[in-house]
């Protein structure tokens, strides 16, 4: 009888400490329920860089031929896996060449729909991001793999600058038979949906 007096006491004891967790946890909820309905764009996520740099390590620079890397192959010794490349990314894009360095990257996901005028006021993407970031990205996933870029149909982008110099937008979407990449103007309205991840280069 003691025993089960014990329990019962102990009990009654918890009853009020899990009503304070439950309403904690209410509060927190409702909070960031709040926060998505309102902001356009979901607090940004640091990737991990492709190469591990040791302190004091200087980084590499070198040449990225974008045309020896963005090419159409679907075959099982592909390095990365692209079903296919839009005229304007080809005509744009794919003729730069590059001086690169492994740089992360930081991600923002849009919660409502937005162009790209907005994006770019919203984040603020002065420089652009490189293909070679792009690529290492790709290279993650080359089969499409989970990872930083997402595999369920939706875009990721990023904002670089083309053969001239002008800033463009570059969409990578897993198709299913491999990446499909493509590239549109700064000044297009297109909308992108919400769940659209924005890759960008950001203060280090």
């Amino acid at each position: 009888m003691q025993v089960a007096g014990d329990l019962t006491a102990r009990r009654l004891v918890l009853i009020p400490y899990l009503v304070s967790v439950l309403v904690l946890f209410w509060f927190s909820t409702t909070a960031d329920e709040s926060r998505t309905e309102n902001d356009p764009v979901a607090p940004h996520v640091r990737t991990q860089c492709s190469l591990k740099v040791k302190a004091g390590e200087a980084l590499e620079a070198e040449t990225f031929v974008a045309r020896e890397h963005f090419k159409e192959d679907i075959t099982p010794t592909a390095r990365v896996r692209i079903s296919w490349l839009g005229a304007m990314f080809m005509r744009r894009f794919a003729v730069k060449f590059e001086t690169a360095v492994n740089r992360c990257l930081q991600i923002h996901i849009l919660k409502n729909p937005s162009n790209n005028n907005a994006i770019v006021g919203e984040l603020g993407i002065p420089d652009g991001t490189k293909l070679a970031d792009v690529w290492r990205l790709l290279e993650l996933q080359a089969n499409g793999e989970s990872g930083a870029l997402q595999t369920n149909s939706a875009p990721n982008i990023f904002f670089v600058r083309d053969a001239k110099g002008d800033l463009g937008v570059v969409d990578v979407l897993w198709g299913g038979a491999g990446w499909e990449i493509g590239a549109s103007p700064i000044g297009s309205q297109r909308t992108w949906p919400p769940g659209t991840r924005v890759f960008f280069h950001g203060a280090d």
